[in-house]
């Protein structure tokens, strides 16, 4: 990131001293102390129009005092790049595991962040994250995506194509209102602190879909960590049940349905990932065996 220096003398008012950590997935993100001692952390992704959006409501749950890093400058356009500085917000540890209790510890999170989101006035974040656009307007059933387009489409296994078929079906058939959520509520994405969630992170991954299908996302995805898979099909009834306790409102029939159909849609789009790149098929062996037990719960 060569822009990195002027950029944060520009934006910050010191430019960096040392460099405490850098990661590209997705996004480049760098952790840094600036010269005036400061440590913060510089985000960088391609500019798909979401990040301002993102950004101000991270900003706004900060504000209020919600575990999460505190942005310390609003989303700025770096040639085709959205770039944003936030805290550092060092400390604390993964909570692993994926059995139902430690599913209702994650719901009880989850059930916050959607009742903080609720009041946060935001453009909707779209187009949404890629793992969870399967309400895209695309040819064909997965979302545009060249990089992925381009390579052998035969190598994904059947059973995933036939389930991403029978469960977008599902979910495009809702007729339900979207609400801002948090799309990427992942292990991985969330530190704990005597027993206490200390930070959620990646409020890149914002969305705008029915409720529903945004818990029941989080409900399939909670455990995850590297590689992704797919939680046991027992604690992702126990996240729902729980979350909708903590919510305070049951969801209906429809709900239920699209919920089910939801939580499995990241975990067919890393099955695909995992075929299109040979690598093992952590996420495609979990949709083989959950597949039909997950459709069946959501009448697809």
């Amino acid at each position: 990131m060569d822009w990195l220096p002027s950029w944060c003398t520009a934006h910050l008012g010191a430019a960096p001293a040392a460099v405490l950590f850098e990661r590209r997935s997705l996004s480049e993100v760098a952790g840094l102390r600036l010269a005036d001692g400061r440590e913060v952390v510089v985000k960088a992704r391609e500019d798909d129009g979401r990040a301002a959006a993102c950004v101000a409501a991270q900003t706004a749950l900060a504000e209020r005092g919600f575990p999460c890093p505190r942005p310390l400058t609003p989303a700025t356009t770096v040639g085709k790049l959205a770039v944003h500085a936030e805290e550092f917000r060092p400390g604390g540890v993964l909570f692993p595991g994926d059995t139902p209790d430690v599913a209702v510890r994650y719901a009880a999170v989850f059930a916050q962040v959607m009742a903080e989101l609720t009041s946060v006035a935001v453009p909707p974040p779209l187009p949404n994250p890629r793992w969870a656009r399967w309400d895209h307007a695309d040819p064909g059933l997965w979302p545009s995506l060249g990089f992925l387009d381009s390579r052998d489409q035969s190598v994904v296994p059947a059973v995933v194509t036939e389930t991403a078929v029978r469960a977008r079906k599902r979910l495009l058939a809702a007729d339900l209102p979207c609400v801002l959520g948090h799309a990427d509520f992942e292990a991985q994405n969330l530190r704990w602190r005597d027993g206490e969630i200390w930070a959620v992170d990646d409020w890149d991954s914002l969305a705008w879909q029915p409720e529903a299908a945004l818990a029941g996302a989080a409900s399939g995805a909670f455990a995850n960590a590297t590689p992704p898979t797919l939680a046991p099909i027992e604690s992702s009834a126990a996240f729902l049940a729980a979350y909708q306790e903590f919510r305070k409102r049951r969801f209906s029939p429809e709900e239920q349905e699209i919920a089910w159909a939801a939580g499995l849609w990241p975990a067919l789009h890393n099955a695909r990932w995992e075929a299109l790149h040979g690598d093992r098929p952590v996420c495609g062996d979990a949709v083989r065996s959950q597949a039909a037990g997950r459709l069946r719960r959501a009448g697809a």
